[in-house]
């Protein structure tokens, strides 16, 4: 079984009095019967004696659920045996506990970063192109490139299909990469797509129909997107060749979204989704136009060609 390190910080006026001591032992007889900790710890006393320091190996091996299991578990008897000392006070450290604690971090801001980002994203393409149609579909598009991107990460690396590549079979993804991804990809995705629509709106403001202003923003901007995807593709590549699995995850899962975003949604989602909506594509609701012009028509207002 392997183990992962543990560090529970004891601070007093002296931690070598008997109640503190007893306390310790306490701490470690119960971590080691509750299965969350394995046998052979050891305990440091700092010269002053006012810091002891307490090594506990926990099972996992430092970033899976056993380990964040374990560290939960010890969390909850340290305040009921050295914390529970009059003039005692703790802390948990160690690798697990700053795995465990990075992803909580993230899982609770994640949120935050996402519906900013997504906020901003709508609001600068409602602006820049005044339909409402267009921004929603954007990012419902970009997000489905994104969660592709992530779903074959998992499959490469935490499921095991990248290793007959020479790449490594771990337990989970690591904590920092989705958000990071993230980020990255939808300003990838955004910067497609926002130049592609320019191209597409170019058309339609020309007096082309949704049809042939689709076809000609799709046109015009095949060679630049395709080149484009083709680099960076070639070299986040480079990056699954390296030792750290941090930068293979990283390189493997930019390369295969900005693939997939070049290729299924901006060369077949893109288009089809524009043609099946129609005229619908340009529509504002009156009330959000400040000019209130013909832009904020109904659908119906443009004859089809």
């Amino acid at each position: 079984m392997s183990a992962s390190d543990s560090d529970v910080v004891v601070r007093a006026a002296d931690v070598g009095t008997p109640a503190v001591q007893g306390a310790i032992g306490d701490l470690m007889t119960q971590a080691v019967a509750s299965g969350e900790a394995l046998p052979g710890g050891t305990t440091e006393i700092s010269p002053d004696g006012t810091v002891a320091h307490v090594s506990l190996p926990l099972v996992g091996d430092g970033a899976n659920a056993e380990s964040v299991r374990a560290v939960e578990t010890l969390r909850r008897i340290v305040p009921v045996t050295v914390g529970s000392v009059d003039g005692v006070t703790t802390d948990v450290g160690g690798s697990a506990a700053a795995t465990k604690d990075a992803t909580d971090n993230l899982a609770q801001h994640a949120p935050i970063v996402f519906g900013f980002v997504l906020t901003v994203a709508f609001l600068l393409l409602l602006v820049t192109f005044r339909s409402i149609v267009i921004p929603i579909k954007a990012i419902v598009l970009n997000l489905l490139s994104v969660a592709a991107a992530f779903g074959v990460l998992t499959l490469v690396f935490q499921h095991g299909l990248g290793t007959p590549l020479g790449l490594p079979h771990t337990t989970g993804i690591v904590s920092w990469l989705p958000v990071f991804l993230f980020v990255i990809l939808f300003g990838l995705s955004m910067d497609y797509h926002v130049f592609i629509l320019s191209r597409i709106k170019e058309g339609w403001d020309k007096g082309l129909g949704n049809s042939a202003a689709v076809e000609h923003g799709i046109r015009s901007s095949a060679g630049v997107v395709t080149a484009a995807a083709a680099v960076m593709v070639a070299v986040f590549s480079i990056f699954a060749t390296l030792s750290l699995v941090d930068l293979q995850e990283f390189g493997v899962g930019l390369a295969v979204a900005v693939l997939i975003d070049a290729t299924i949604i901006r060369a077949v989602l893109v288009p089809a989704t524009m043609k099946l909506l129609g005229e619908w594509n340009w529509y504002l609701p009156q009330r959000l136009s400040a000019s209130g012009g013909s832009r904020s028509a109904p659908p119906a207002a443009r004859p089809a060609r």
